[in-house]
């Protein structure tokens, strides 16, 4: 999730509302049958040298989804004078999109102009996910790539320090609940965190206190000798939580014990449902999986693109 906050939306609301309708399972099952197996060749053998490849890629997609929709515009370079979404502040940290890359470069060669890059994440994301050991779905395809992609947009993404009204109006206004809030969230299973993102919670939180009292003290004492207050080692940070490349539900028990690097994942416990929500995923393991897995085929399925590019990096 994003470090900038900011609740601006400058898009038409309308565009970012799931249009099941346009999507569908066998949309490739006669332009090319094999694309699926093809990217998740692709994703698995990058995956066996390189275990922080899911959380990337899932986070990629999130990223992607959260700003025009699933077109992916957090794909495409920076051209001229304009600034693309992967330059962006939040995405700054964004990686693997040579995953994309050489899966599309295989699609290309046995299926050319026939699938898009938004649909090359998203079914890259779903076998991220399983390929961590979390669930699989099938994914709805036929999204089509945009065209545009401009870094200040990325500002419309939650942010680490949102509230849960916050929070709520952001996957509100992509037509998602905070069922699907929660369950997102769960994602953070997977991945690394840097500093900056909570650095605000564990030095001079506010005029009373050092710390956010909603963080377990023996936590934040371990979070200050990682990130001191005047950090200079590049890079510095930790893993979102201690089995950071197997996807389970050890973030919500990890909400549950106050040891989250997020102020707005401890924000899941301060309202009524979305606690309850946390408690249940905590306990349950297959609740949580069939939950994201319902979650995840919803917000991939906000679409906005126009074309199918050749090139993931460039529109055509």
């Amino acid at each position: 999730m994003a470090v900038i906050a900011a609740l601006l939306i400058t898009l038409s609301i309308f565009s970012l509302i799931p249009l099941g309708n346009a999507l569908s399972l066998n949309y490739y099952d006669k332009t090319c049958p094999d694309a699926e197996s093809i990217v998740t060749n692709a994703v698995k053998k990058e995956v066996m040298k390189d275990r922080t490849i899911p959380a990337a890629l899932l986070r990629m997609h999130f990223h992607d989804c959260f700003i025009r929709g699933c077109d992916a515009s957090v794909l495409l370079n920076s051209v001229g004078k304009n600034t693309a979404e992967k330059d962006g502040p939040p995405n700054g940290s964004l990686h693997a999109f040579y995953v994309i890359d050489n899966a599309k470069q295989a699609l290309e060669s046995q299926c050319p102009g026939t699938v898009s890059c938004a649909d090359i994440l998203a079914l890259a994301a779903r076998d991220a996910v399983a390929l961590s050991g979390g669930p699989t779905w099938d994914v709805p395809k036929g999204r089509k790539d945009g065209r545009t992609s401009k870094a200040s947009e990325t500002a419309q993404l939650p942010s680490p320090t949102f509230n849960i009204s916050q929070l709520q109006q952001s996957f509100s206004q992509r037509g998602l609940s905070l069922d699907d809030l929660v369950a997102l969230t769960g994602g953070h299973t997977l991945g690394f965190s840097h500093c900056s993102s909570f650095q605000s919670r564990i030095h001079n939180f506010n005029s009373t206190n050092d710390i956010d009292p909603s963080m377990h003290p023996s936590f934040a004492a371990k979070l200050k000798s990682i990130c001191p207050i005047h950090n200079k080692v590049k890079n510095a940070g930790t893993t979102m939580d201690p089995s950071s490349t197997t996807f389970d539900n050890t973030h919500y028990k990890l909400i549950l014990q106050r040891k989250t690097l997020f102020a707005s994942d401890q924000a899941l416990l301060t309202s009524p449902k979305t606690k309850d929500l946390v408690y249940k995923f905590a306990s349950s393991q297959e609740a949580f999986s069939k939950a994201f897995a319902k979650s995840m085929i919803k917000m991939s399925s906000i679409t906005g693109g126009q074309e199918v590019r050749k090139n993931c990096k460039v529109v055509n």
